[in-house]
């Protein structure tokens, strides 16, 4: 079984933890997001990728969701010593040696997609893990001036995410340079050939939503012969984790799941939804699409693996 499931950083990542232990032999392919993207102290950042592969090789910080385990933070001590800035973006040691490997490879000429291959070797995530594009997008968000509120300024996704904690109201998120991009090496044939491809329950503007805006990969999915079934990542009208609502303030949408499944859309019109799973106890109408209450909680790996085989039942991927 071929399996596409596009992600973001850590409910993604715990998804597809999830998703390998409900069907350990598929070839899981997932399609990362790499509008988090950022440039800092020289070095290049990818915070979805890497914690995908952290999670999935086992060697992620479990308390925090992100970032090394036992990871240590001697350089960012030097780095505020000096006053270097961004002070607000920490990085660990370990953490430090993956950019590292990552900038050298990148300023040599070898694109993103062979970069995260190459990473991958050590980690052996058991997933082939796809960049979105190996053109540079980074998300930008417009908000009011904290120095300055009777103007407006656009500053860099994690700038707003992290150093403001998405308080600040955006006026707009915009993915900068997705509409330029080209798919990552591997990532249309991923969803031509797939026999189901899921959305794991990520942010749905700036992680799905960036994914869906480099051009020909919304049309992929809706040409793709394999079902299409996102799951919620709304239960009661918030987010699983992360502000989300924040964020779909911004493009208009409500916090919801019905909203959200709205948002996608319905392959049958024009959208890219064949099904949408819900938390249990809610009732969503989303036109054309085959909407189903189960439990969304990834509580632990088996409570993940039975959502993600609803999901594939759902797509219409044999099971047996």
């Amino acid at each position: 079984m071929k399996v596409v499931v596009v992600v973001g950083g850590v409910g993604g990542a715990r998804f597809l933890l999830g998703l390998k232990a409900a069907v350990p032999d598929a070839e899981v392919t997932a399609l990362v997001n790499t509008g988090d993207d950022v440039w800092m102290h020289g070095l290049r950042i990818c915070p979805d990728l890497d914690t995908c592969m952290y999670t999935l090789g086992g060697g992620i910080d479990t308390a925090r969701g992100w970032g090394h385990a036992g990871e240590t933070w001697t350089v960012k001590e030097e780095l505020a010593a000096y006053g270097a800035e961004p002070s607000w973006f920490g990085l660990g040691d370990k953490d430090i040696a993956t950019h590292l490997i990552r900038s050298r490879m990148l300023r040599a000429g070898y694109p993103l997609s062979a970069v995260t291959e190459a990473l991958c070797d050590r980690w052996q995530p058991g997933v082939r893990l796809l960049p979105m594009s190996d053109d540079r997008v980074e998300t930008h968000v417009v908000i009011d001036d904290p120095e300055n509120p009777e103007q407006q300024k656009a500053i860099h996704f994690q700038e707003w995410w992290v150093r403001y904690r998405a308080e600040p109201v955006a006026h707009s998120i915009v993915p900068v340079g997705a509409d330029e991009a080209k798919p990552g090496p591997g990532v249309l044939e991923a969803i031509a050939e797939a026999d189901a491809v899921l959305f794991a329950p990520s942010n749905p503007v700036v992680s799905v939503g960036t994914v869906l805006a480099v051009p020909g990969v919304r049309d992929a999915l809706r040409e793709t012969k394999a079902g299409v079934v996102g799951i919620s990542p709304i239960i009661g009208g918030k987010p699983l984790r992360g502000m989300a609502d924040a964020c779909l303030t911004a493009i208009g949408v409500e916090t919801s799941a019905k909203a959200v499944g709205r948002h996608y859309g319905s392959r049958k019109a024009e959208g890219v939804l064949d099904g949408w799973l819900v938390a249990e106890g809610e009732t969503v109408d989303v036109p054309g699409v085959e909407v189903r209450a189960v439990p969304l909680l990834m509580s632990d790996v088996d409570a993940t693996a039975a959502m993600a085989r609803t999901a594939l039942a759902l797509a219409g991927a044999d099971l047996a």
